[in-house]
């Protein structure tokens, strides 16, 4: 597993749209699986689920990426899983780690 975690200010669709296109252009396997949209009493909060194949392991790399906050002020994780081929522990990690790459750049342009 790797993960990123960034604090940013600004506009929360504004947010979610640039992590979207950053992992949509970031791969040309990579694909929108689902989303889970929450908000209620001043606060916003999305989960995304992406998913691409890893050249590397020949497998497939999922990533959620969760932004969550209010008044401009927003939290936002990006955990990948599912690089490794191994049957009890990881062998490698390098699919999950250049997954995550495709969005580290947006997360800190934010």
């Amino acid at each position: 597993m790797a993960r990123a975690e960034r604090t940013v200010k600004g506009d929360f669709q504004t947010i979610v749209k640039t992590l979207h296109d950053a992992v949509m252009n970031g791969s040309m396997s990579a694909s929108f699986e689902e989303e889970s949209v929450l908000s209620g009493e001043g606060y916003e909060c999305v989960v995304r689920v992406y998913e691409r194949y890893s050249w590397f392991g020949s497998n497939r790399v999922s990533m959620a990426v969760t932004v969550a906050g209010s008044n401009g002020v927003y939290k936002i994780s990006a955990i990948t899983a599912g690089g490794s081929q191994a049957t009890f522990f990881k062998v490698n990690t390098v699919g999950e780690e250049n997954f995550l790459s495709t969005i580290v750049g947006a997360m800190n342009s934010l």
